[in-house]
């Protein structure tokens, strides 16, 4: 996965909006960053994800998903490998952080449209 490929993926969610964070790009929903990328360094991106939801994706694929070090990883956010990760699962940990930071009213109106 690129960063590129990243940033379409983060993007293409409902009101998903790139901002800047500490000299790095971030995704945010209504002001609630989600996801970031380039931290530390170019070869990641990171999401903000509820802890059973970075367990689950963890341990479905450790080589693209880690916890951050430190109190940052205790509390959700996960690194993503980008170099080792596929598309459809980064997808599915985009939406995961997305739901996790958006609001409710829009998190309804979007399973709403599911429906």
């Amino acid at each position: 996965m690129t960063a590129n490929e990243f940033r379409r993926l983060a993007l293409d969610l409902p009101e998903a909006v790139e901002a800047e964070h500490m000299n790095h790009p971030d995704f945010r929903v209504r002001g609630k960053i989600f996801a970031t990328l380039a931290y530390p360094d170019k070869r990641f991106g990171m999401v903000k994800l509820s802890l059973p939801d970075q367990l689950r994706f963890t341990q479905a694929d450790s080589a693209a998903f880690t916890p951050v070090p430190g109190s940052w990883g205790e509390h959700g956010s996960t690194h993503v490998h980008l170099k080792a990760a596929k598309k459809q699962i980064v997808g599915q940990a985009l939406l995961a952080a997305w739901k996790h930071a958006a609001p409710k009213d829009l998190r309804q109106q979007m399973s709403a449209q599911d429906e």
